[in-house]
């Protein structure tokens, strides 16, 4: 947990290193469960004294492709700006048409591991595949007939 106010008082900086496999909510979206994410945090104002973070996040997830069902690599490069707004705090009408940054309501404390998971389930791709794969009934078949030829077979009778 990261003390926001402090961190920003404080004109923060915070880096680490996050195991992809201590992300619950991001495994079923995953291949494989291996590897880690590098992120960092720090604090900076905006033009008009806003507090905000920019968070950044590397790495590398492997996804399912849709098409083959193997794994695909997906390279991370994150890169966000977050304004910090009280907990019960509506958002004005200029701030919602702003899309350079997000507004992110805080209480106080900032679970670091939960912001890192949200911000790489909202990067994921829709449909995860790779540029150029074959479907999986096409590498399998071998050159085998197709299920439904004997119901062909049966159409005859």
């Amino acid at each position: 947990m990261l003390d926001v106010y402090r961190f920003v008082r404080e004109a923060g900086r915070h880096e680490g290193r996050l195991a992809i496999a201590e992300l619950p909510r991001l495994a079923d979206a995953l291949a494989q469960t291996e590897g880690e994410v590098d992120y960092r945090i720090e604090s900076i104002t905006g033009n008009q004294g806003q507090a905000r973070l920019r968070l950044q996040v590397t790495g590398r997830l492997l996804l399912v492709c849709q098409r083959c069902l193997e794994a695909v690599a997906h390279d991370l490069v994150i890169d966000r700006l977050l304004e910090l707004a009280p907990e019960n705090s509506a958002p004005t009408q200029e701030e919602m048409e702003d899309d350079s940054v997000d507004i992110l309501p805080l209480g106080g404390a900032l679970a670091v591991d939960a912001l890192v998971e949200d911000e790489l389930l909202l990067s994921l791709p829709i449909v995860p595949r790779h540029a150029k794969c074959a479907l999986p009934m096409a590498a399998a078949d071998g050159g085998q007939a197709h299920p439904f030829a004997a119901l062909a077979a049966l159409k005859h009778h």
